[in-house]
């Protein structure tokens, strides 16, 4: 039996010699790169902080002390030591495994912390609780370099100078989040590892301990043991390097093999390289097009971009807020800034969009990658609530691309926006074939069109496949249907309520949640104008819904052509 294989939980870990510590390390090396090169999910991060878990499990004792990740890329190590290495064959497949911690999953998870920059606002909160209780238990925050470049990690880091609790902020300094970690704060950590004292955070009220080998583990377990009495917040400051012990990670240029796919899975081009590829086009048209990034340029699509204008890309660091606002502050001095980001991470700077650069009618445009269903990054990586959210912001305009030549087309359009700002979302996905429409009506895309049609099917961006489809079924049960794409989705283009209002039943078919999705505008619209028409929203339910493959989670809530067929049917007999 290997070292791994007696691992059942920390206990395990607390009651090995510190001389089997190096062979325990390279035990959970070898496991990571098998398991997560087959199943897919974040390596890079994992591999760089073995000893740092090891070491961080030895000395405090969870679930009693609060272990906190910010963000979850680093926590596969954390599962392994507590229990679930067994479990990884299902790591982000349906049912199995989560890619973050989940409190479902363990006792030793307290937070799903994908969303980076919030672990140490976590640890503020449960740190008061406890002080308030009366309670010793310590609070251990798991945080990265990258994530430190984020606006919440700093109003924490302010507070947490103010508490007389016994808080360990485990800087986890590899120099990199996705790409090198950029900014003053970079700078000043490097210099840190040569040496230079006295450091920001004790210039704010904080204690400090380090720099550490984050690779030692009796040098890490040494200083845990250190800082593990102190009764204030103190931050050790560990130096590791992404991707430790596996070459291909370490010599990866781009992001030390942050994230992989799973072993037989690539092909066909996705979403985000047809827009990287328009986007860099564009750049060569438009001299005054800049693009902005949160940590982020290659995952977003805009390496091609910064290849050719590396002037005219601002990676700004995990800080969503502060790049929707320097983005209005470009838009003020006369650019077109384009801002490249994760649909669930515009949530976050849902504020800086209303009132930064809605209210002053710039030109901003904002590309939603991993809108809709993402798949196996689970509940807080689906962009679900962009197309909710977005509509309610005064002069923006909503597109959703149904392919690859509608994509390239909106996003022209879009940039071509002068008055306001403008936003396209889309998939995290391969992208299919090209649908041709039969004609155009006002902004509307008429897909298949049926002169003595039954109802209406709006096929919001990407759904258009699934509700074509469908309606070859739906004219096999004798029941016609037109086809709709309506491309730009907010506001309502009048062509689309006039559409709506020829039928007697409208389906509005999207992958976003059913609240303040276009279905339910859209029944607004024509309830204003008097329409008799029955519009049915067929969305997902406004919930968390768990990890598993787009096409899997697409299918559960009845989004493929055999489910919209199904309610098609039902929503026929019901209003016969």
């Amino acid at each position: 039996m290997t070292l791994l294989e007696a691992i059942a939980g920390p206990r395990d870990v607390r009651a090995l010699p510190s001389s089997a510590l190096p062979v325990l390390a390279g035990e959970i090396r070898r496991f990571l790169i098998e398991r997560v090169s087959r199943a897919g999910g974040h390596l890079g991060p994992n591999l760089g902080a073995v000893e740092l878990t090891i070491a961080v499990h030895r000395v405090f004792d969870s679930p009693h002390d609060v272990l906190l990740f910010d963000t979850g890329h680093q926590a596969y190590v954390h599962k392994v030591l507590t229990g679930r290495a067994a479990e990884f064959e299902t790591l982000r497949k349906a049912g199995g495994l989560s890619g973050y911690p989940s409190a479902a999953e363990s006792p030793h998870d307290v937070i799903e912390n994908s969303h980076a920059s919030t672990g140490l606002s976590y640890a503020d909160g449960v740190a008061k609780a406890l002080r308030l209780k009366g309670s010793s238990r310590r609070v251990v925050a798991v945080v990265g370099d990258g994530a430190l470049t984020g606006g919440m990690a700093w109003e924490a880091l302010n507070n947490l100078a103010l508490l007389e609790h016994p808080v360990v902020v485990v800087l986890n300094d590899n120099g990199r989040s996705y790409a090198p970690t950029r900014g003053g704060l970079a700078a000043h950590l490097a210099s840190l590892r040569g040496g230079r004292r006295p450091t920001v955070f004790e210039e704010l009220g904080l204690g400090y301990l380090g720099p550490v080998d984050g690779h030692d583990p009796v040098e890490l377990e040494n200083a845990f043991l250190e800082v593990a009495s102190y009764g204030r917040p103190v931050v050790v400051h560990c130096v590791t390097r992404k991707g430790k012990g596996y070459p291909p990670a370490e010599e990866d240029p781009a992001d030390c093999l942050h994230a992989v796919s799973a072993a037989g899975s690539g092909g066909r081009a996705t979403w985000t390289d047809v827009f990287g590829a328009e986007i860099a086009l564009l750049g060569a048209e438009r001299p005054d097009l800049v693009c902005l990034t949160a940590a982020m340029q290659g995952p977003t699509g805009l390496d091609a971009f910064a290849a050719r204008f590396p002037t005219r890309v601002f990676d700004v660091g995990i800080a969503e807020q502060h790049a929707v606002t320097s983005a209005a502050g470009l838009a003020m001095a006369g650019l077109h800034p384009v801002v490249a980001v994760y649909s669930t991470f515009l949530s976050r700077a849902f504020d800086q969009v209303l009132l930064d650069v809605a209210l002053h009618r710039l030109p901003v445009t904002f590309v939603l990658d991993r809108a809709g269903v993402t798949g196996p990054d689970g509940p807080s990586h689906h962009g679900m609530w962009d197309a909710s959210l977005l509509p309610v912001v005064p002069g923006l305009r909503l597109a959703a691309p149904r392919d690859a030549s509608r994509l390239r087309e909106l996003l022209r359009e879009a940039v071509a926006v002068a008055d306001g700002p403008t936003a396209l979302r889309y998939p995290k996905a391969s992208v299919g074939p090209d649908i041709p429409a039969l004609r155009r009506e006002g902004k509307v895309d008429v897909l298949r069109y049926e002169p003595e049609a039954v109802g209406l099917l709006i096929a919001v961006g990407p759904m258009a496949e699934a509700c074509l489809s469908s309606a070859e079924e739906l004219a096999d049960h004798g029941v016609p249907v037109t086809v709709v794409d309506p491309r730009w989705i907010a506001p309502l283009d009048p062509s689309l309520v006039n559409l709506a209002a020829e039928h007697r039943l409208v389906l509005a078919v999207e992958d976003t949640s059913a609240v303040g999705a276009l279905g339910g505008r859209l029944a607004q619209a024509l309830a204003v104008v008097g329409a008799p028409t029955r519009v049915g929203t067929f969305a997902l339910p406004s919930s968390f819904l768990p990890h598993g493959s787009r096409a899997e989670i697409l299918r559960a809530h009845g989004l493929d052509a055999a489910g919209i067929t199904t309610t098609v049917l039902k929503r026929l007999k019901e209003h016969s």
